[in-house]
């Protein structure tokens, strides 16, 4: 008698579940089309692709002589060993001094501005040198940068290849336009949801589509993390507990206090710690703070409210979130530097 009542139970548990995430194909295959990966890269008019920039700019990146001290390089805190990262809570910047925010992944930014959490820089040709000349960070005035990288008689081959009607051809503004160019090509591998969304149903469990209706739903991750690169480009106030005021040092107005910009999660599961500064350890964790872990800051962002989601739920979801990463079986070989 026991065992039928067990049993009955379970079959109404089952049923309540198979219920709640009763949904239609129609529903799903409108979902996976806001997520289809692009076919190219975009390149803007003013500086286009070519191999002999990208080989510059990736010259560039990882060459310590871009910095006061001759130790750092872009590649210091944005390393591929750590998706383009460093896998701290917060950036070490010159003079081995811990910075305030995180050091956010290069993967993708060929379609994301504008740049940095703030969104101080409105392309990646203006963000490639803001990290050189800051104080805090490879402290390289960029005069002294420039007489650097001239001073180094390898190095005027590459430029001239790169930039063959730019008379001189080594400028700031050259080096800034290969390292921006090296990093647009910088773009995270195939996934499984890649091809559960060209077609392969097997690609990914069941509980991982689950995870993805719930984020298209419930959950409402994807008011904010839209699009192929699950990113909306944008700024909010999530509840993350701060003092840093975020995106208002640049607009001045109100509701972007406390307000970072939207990551991507393309790779996501490999890019711990987590938010604006490093402050959330795991997934999980992160599940937890929006589904019920705000810091009720007056100037929250008003949409962001508990999530409710079961125990169940939550699994479902970081299940999804772990099918964004690939194999990453692509390897960076760190270039020769000139002299």
């Amino acid at each position: 008698m026991k065992s039928n009542i067990i049993r009955v139970l379970v079959i109404m548990i089952a049923l309540v579940i198979s219920i709640k995430f009763s949904y239609s194909e129609n529903q799903i295959s409108l979902f996976k089309k806001n997520y289809i990966r692009p076919s190219k890269i975009p390149y803007p008019n003013y500086n286009p692709f070519s191999k002999e920039k990208e080989i510059l700019g990736k010259l560039l990146f990882f060459d310590t002589r871009l910095s006061r001290s001759k130790i750092m390089s872009c590649a210091t805190c944005h390393n591929p060993s750590f998706m383009w990262s460093d896998g701290l809570e917060k950036a070490i910047g010159d003079f081995h001094k811990e910075l305030p925010r995180k050091t956010p992944t290069l993967f993708n930014v060929a379609w994301s501005s504008p740049f940095f959490w703030d969104g101080r820089s409105p392309s990646l040709e203006h963000q490639a040198l803001d990290p050189v000349k800051s104080k805090a960070e490879m402290g390289l005035p960029l005069s002294m940068m420039l007489d650097d990288i001239k001073d180094v008689k390898g190095y005027s081959d590459y430029f001239k290849s790169a930039f063959p009607d730019s008379h001189p051809a080594i400028t700031q503004k050259n080096i800034a336009m290969a390292i921006a160019t090296f990093e647009r090509g910088l773009v995270s591998g195939q996934t499984p949801f890649d091809r559960w969304i060209n077609g392969n149903e097997n690609a990914i469990s069941n509980n991982a589509k689950k995870g993805f209706f719930l984020f298209n739903t419930k959950a409402m991750c994807s008011n904010c993390h839209s699009g192929w690169n699950f990113t909306d480009n944008n700024f909010h106030n999530i509840g993350v507990k701060t003092n840093d005021m975020g995106r208002f040092t640049i607009t001045q107005t109100k509701e972007m206090k406390h307000a970072f910009k939207t990551p991507g999660l393309r790779e996501i599961d490999k890019r711990s710690p987590y938010m604006h500064n490093g402050s959330v350890q795991t997934l999980s964790d992160v599940i937890d703070h929006y589904n019920s872990g705000f810091v009720h800051h007056h100037d929250k962002a008003s949409e962001l409210k508990p999530l409710h989601l079961t125990p169940q739920e939550k699994d479902y979801l970081l299940d999804f979130l772990k099918t964004l990463s690939s194999d990453n079986n692509h390897y960076v070989t760190f270039p020769i530097l000139p002299r």
